[in-house]
């Protein structure tokens, strides 16, 4: 063996689905746990079902689907056949064209190869395209979950409890103690995370550079969200300490 050669096991090699299911089955459990009925649990039930949901679907997306190659396929040589028996039944002019004639004549050959190529491209490429359509799509619900989630800690105010303020008929009902708050702020935080592993597997099955670009997206989104949060929890320790306590 090569001294420069290193053995990588393969289980760390790549995302586990099986893992990232069950980390989001937990973390259903403690939310429900520890604020029972809260609507963030709900929102990751969501999350735990678009992970079921992409493992379905990167499986989908990692097998070949013969039917639709051999359609192509054929279709590909039915094209190619008919442009065989097209250049085979031309004869040559009776008279010699005139310039005009030859340039026009030319320009509508160029065309014709033009089609014909654009067609064989897009049938070459109709599985790929497929698949793509259907992760973007669930890509797009990944994004929309994570929106979701900035929602439900936006009225999340750490800062909330040390200022006096008086509350108006549409302010929000703010009950939960620092401690809890700190909790409910952790959990939004891993659920951000867990958003963003579960779109960065689709980019495991597919290699495309139009999918790369949305998975990319989603992670840069849910690390923003997730940032925000991070700065309300450095808030929250500040004022209160990391036990809940106030800071004097």
């Amino acid at each position: 063996m090569s001294p420069f050669s290193t053995v990588v096991d393969e289980r760390y090699r790549a995302l586990d689905v099986e893992h990232i299911v069950r980390t989001i089955r937990t973390l259903r459990q403690r939310i429900d746990e520890r604020f029972p009925g809260a609507g963030l649990a709900e929102v990751c039930a969501t999350l735990e079902t678009l992970a079921e949901k992409a493992r379905r679907a990167t499986e989908w997306a990692s097998r070949p689907h013969y039917w639709l190659r051999t359609l192509s396929g054929m279709l590909i040589a039915v094209v190619v056949a008919g442009l065989v028996v097209t250049i085979y039944g031309l004869s040559a002019p009776s008279e010699p064209l005139t310039w005009s004639e030859f340039v026009q004549t030319l320009e509508a050959g160029i065309n014709d190869m033009v089609l014909i190529g654009l067609g064989i491209f897009f049938l070459s490429t109709l599985e790929r395209r497929m698949k793509r359509r259907r992760v973007l799509l669930a890509l797009h619900e990944l994004r929309s979950l994570a929106h979701i989630v900035d929602m439900h800690q936006l009225t999340k105010d750490p800062a909330r409890r040390r200022m006096v303020v008086v509350d108006t008929p549409s302010s929000p009902k703010r009950t939960l103690a620092p401690a809890d708050l700190a909790r409910y702020l952790d959990y939004c935080s891993e659920m951000l995370s867990l958003t963003g592993k579960v779109a960065a597997l689709y980019i495991q099955t597919l290699q495309d550079d139009v999918v790369l670009t949305a998975v990319n997206e989603v992670e840069g989104l849910t690390t923003g969200l997730s940032g925000k949060i991070w700065q309300k929890l450095v808030i929250l320790e500040s004022n209160w300490g990391p036990q809940g306590s106030p800071q004097v």
